[in-house]
């Protein structure tokens, strides 16, 4: 059978998200390979997954720090083992309260949070102070993609700083996202890479303060990984590649990571002779991006013909021959935000036993 089959299909209800542990163990081991098997370089975002199971798995590995751009993401890191947290969405003065909360009842564990803004720093600051907390701050950077972040400058500079002169603050360092790089070409990349990278140094050794304290880089996401994980001195941040995707298996060929999550679904109607009707709508898929939002496992498609809550319509050159009720396998476009549609993934085991993993932190809330 197909790798992606798994026993007793048959009786799954669908649509289902299925992922095979024994791939996303060779994806951790291949993130690891890549910072020369520190786990102290890798920060990775939680966001991918939002599993406590897969979590865990890292932590296996000695991986002990991850983000979240949620509390909930960074609550199940914590019930996972880990014991670094960074928030890495700039908290408004609600969140903020809320990870003080969580960082109170967790003290073994160490909070951080990104700012690009003084006036949130100082809410920080004023908060921590009021409830006799201590929180790490990492000035988040603009270097390019215009999302979020300050750009390398005179602000910038005043932040980090302000966080040194703040007793209940305590200086984390510089966080660097480079989504806006997403050049298929392995080479264009890695020189966009470096050329952000170059103008950070420049302005570092152009600023006394700054020159003279050097602190820590948190850089990049999953395509800039292995342009990061070249210099010995960031620590990397991927997220995708736990479970990998189409898109970027598409993108960057050079990021050799396994699938390990597959969507499942059935054919629940043949609207005409040309035309399959899937049980794989909006609600099970991410539908943010254009078409193809699916790579197709086990059907060749021709066209997708329409897409809604509870169903997905494609035209095929199998349509004939395909009867109501055949199982569809295909690999999300964008995995992360398709895991978060679901309640669980099914972890299909080695010896063929099918387990459900909650894919808890897709709530908005859990404890606090």
């Amino acid at each position: 059978m197909p790798w992606y089959v798994p026993p007793g299909a048959e009786g799954i209800s669908t649509p289902a998200l299925l992922v095979y542990p024994e791939r996303i163990e060779e994806n951790v081991q291949r993130m690891l390979h890549m910072v020369g098997n520190d786990p102290l370089r890798l920060w990775p975002h939680v966001k991918t997954s939002k599993c406590r199971h897969i979590i865990e798995r890292m932590v296996a590995h000695g991986i002990r720090r991850f983000k979240g751009a949620t509390l909930p993401e960074l609550e199940i890191a914590l019930q996972a083992g880990a014991t670094d947290l960074l928030l890495a969405m700039q908290p408004s003065a609600a969140i903020a309260g809320r990870l003080l909360d969580l960082a109170a009842a967790n003290p073994s564990a160490r909070f951080h949070a990104v700012v690009d803004d003084m006036q949130t720093l100082h809410r920080l600051e004023a908060l921590t102070r009021k409830r006799n907390q201590t929180l790490t701050i990492w000035v988040d950077l603009d270097v390019g993609m215009h999302r979020t972040g300050i750009a390398p400058g005179p602000e910038a500079a005043a932040l980090i700083e302000t966080v040194a002169k703040c007793p209940t603050l305590e200086t984390g360092g510089w966080h660097a996202y480079d989504g806006h790089l997403h050049q298929s070409s392995v080479e264009e990349r890695r020189g966009a890479c470096r050329e952000w990278s170059r103008a950070f140094k420049q302005w570092l050794a152009s600023t006394p303060l700054l020159k003279d304290h050097p602190l820590p880089l948190i850089a990049g996401g999953t395509p800039t990984f292995p342009m990061h994980a070249e210099a010995s001195d960031r620590i990397c941040s991927p997220g995708t590649s736990v479970l990998w995707d189409a898109g970027y298996a598409e993108h960057f060929p050079d990021l050799a990571f396994e699938w390990a999550c597959v969507l499942m679904g059935r054919v629940v109607s043949k609207p005409t002779p040309e035309s399959l009707c899937l049980d794989l709508g909006h609600k099970s898929v991410a539908s943010e991006m254009p078409h193809p939002r699916l790579h197709f496992l086990n059907l060749a498609v021709d066209a997708f013909l329409g897409h809604s809550e509870e169903h997905l319509v494609v035209s095929s050159p199998e349509a004939p021959r395909t009867p109501v009720g055949t199982l569809i396998y295909a690999i999300p476009r964008h995995v992360c935000p398709t895991v978060a549609l679901h309640q669980e993934l099914l972890a299909i085991q080695e010896e063929g036993e099918m387990v459900s993993w909650p894919v808890a932190a897709r709530q908005r809330r859990l404890n606090f």
